[in-house]
């Protein structure tokens, strides 16, 4: 019979060297938040149950994490749920709350649980998941990795045959065991009766006075319970408490993110200009120049090149199109084959059809531009009123003279013209010429009279 899983995540720390109204889990990491990517992993590990520990200033965002995740939760059968640690008494008693909450919900710990953190968000499940075989042979394992910079971690302390004895906290340990390069990480998988009957035994005699949970493993080994530990590399163990932590990670991650683009046939000119989003999905024959940055939800096709310093956030952009330089792309935003927006120009919630053009100073907007029509330099479509947004249709083969003003809600026929510097408050037919302009006047002479005025005034 497969033995079940339990996951506690404890997220209750109050970050305040990050320096945030903004709880320290939800910060974001190649815009998503840590918390989620925590919980992504422990998601992939199929567990029964997952418990998060939380502080008060996180719980209005309970309903919002759970909307998050809630399709994979659903496939998996999974229980997410949070519980508050009210006392910030040491990370045993947050597991205690954990515990607690679990019974009281009428419900069983799992045959094996596993303790993660909120604020570390790099770790894997495929790491963890070889934590979790490891409980096969012992009762409980330590996830470890070796450090020999100055830090202020915990340090797992081993006998002779390399038996892990116990783990001491910095603030806690002596000259010759802070020398110790093995550090631990925090992230503990232990046998779930085990961990029922060792928590109640943990005390608070140290310098903190808090409830270490890293005390289980010396009061294990006084139980005759077997105790191991596996290394992994310290990248994927870093916690975050500060933003430049925070800045940290985001770089690793980002570097992760690029080296992925690449082995996928992205060519990327200045990599280390370049910012992609957790969820961006490119394929393969795409140019990305330098200084380009990548917001959520976005796709973008085979064959397409994005010039330097564009941003593009919830897109689909579709096969030979070149967006660029300059461009910002904006949400709801879908872009088809061989489409050409150039320099300064902006789109917001439009669909480009096919071949079309927007070379430059425009601003689109709850538009769409039909196959092959040609946006004129300084376009602007005109679709806020003032208390709504409104749409402006184009049709194909269209021609939008420069500088012109499309007053939305307005459509335009196909194989239209619209003149240059035209305001277009009416609908335009298919095959229509529209010209909307005031009549100009020219005074003969009137520029020469106007130089002498004004030279006269200066003398």
């Amino acid at each position: 019979m497969p033995q079940s899983l339990s996951i506690i995540i404890l997220s209750a720390g109050k970050g305040s060297r990050m320096k945030s109204n903004l709880p320290k889990v939800m910060h974001k990491i190649a815009n998503k938040r840590m918390i989620d990517m925590v919980i992504e992993q422990a998601i992939n590990l199929n567990p029964q149950d997952i418990t998060i520990v939380i502080s008060e200033d996180i719980k209005p965002f309970e309903s919002e994490i759970i909307e998050h995740h809630y399709a994979s939760l659903k496939n998996h059968k999974i229980n997410l749920q949070f519980t508050v640690q009210k006392e910030r008494l040491g990370t045993a008693h947050a597991v205690s709350c954990a515990i607690n909450h679990i019974k009281n919900c009428g419900k069983k710990l799992g045959d094996k649980v596993l303790i993660l953190y909120g604020d570390t968000p790099l770790l894997s499940s495929t790491t963890l998941n070889k934590m979790l075989e490891n409980l096969d042979q012992s009762g409980l394992c330590v996830l470890a990795f070796e450090n020999d910079e100055e830090n202020s971690y915990g340090r797992l302390i081993l006998d002779d045959q390399e038996h892990l004895l116990k783990i001491v906290e910095f603030k806690d340990a002596n000259d010759s065991e802070r020398k110790i390069s093995l550090c631990n990480s925090g992230v503990i998988a232990i046998d779930g009766k085990q961990l029922e009957i060792l928590i109640p035994k943990i005390e608070n005699k140290n310098s903190a006075q808090e409830f270490y949970l890293t005390d289980i493993i010396a009061i294990a080994q006084k139980h005759g319970i077997k105790r191991s530990f596996i290394r992994t590399n310290n990248i994927e163990v870093l916690g975050i408490n500060s933003r430049s932590e925070l800045a940290k990670i985001e770089k690793i991650k980002q570097k992760q993110l690029r080296k992925k683009m690449l082995e996928n046939g992205v060519t990327l000119i200045d990599p280390k200009t370049v910012y992609f989003s957790h969820d961006t999905e490119i394929d393969f024959d795409v140019i990305i120049n330098p200084n380009v940055i990548f917001g959520t939800n976005v796709k973008i096709d085979s064959n397409v090149e994005i010039k330097s310093f564009c941003h593009i956030e919830g897109a689909h952009i579709k096969s030979g199109s070149a967006i660029g330089p300059f461009a910002r792309i904006r949400p709801q935003t879908k872009i088809d084959e061989n489409v050409k927006i150039g320099n300064f120009v902006e789109v917001k919630k439009s669909n480009i059809k096919k071949g079309a053009k927007i070379n430059h100073l425009s601003y689109i907007g709850d538009c769409e531009i039909g196959e092959n029509s040609n946006i004129g330099a300084g376009t602007i479509t005109c679709n806020y009123d003032g208390y709504s947004k409104n749409k402006t249709i184009i049709g194909e083969d269209v021609f939008i003279g420069s500088n012109s003003c499309l007053i939305a809600p307005i459509s335009i026929g196909d194989s239209a013209v619209i003149g240059a510097g035209s305001v277009i408050t009416k609908n335009v037919n298919d095959g229509d010429l529209a010209v909307s302009r005031i009549k100009q006047d020219n005074l003969k002479n009137g520029g020469i009279k106007y130089h002498q005025k004004k030279l006269n005034k200066n003398d």
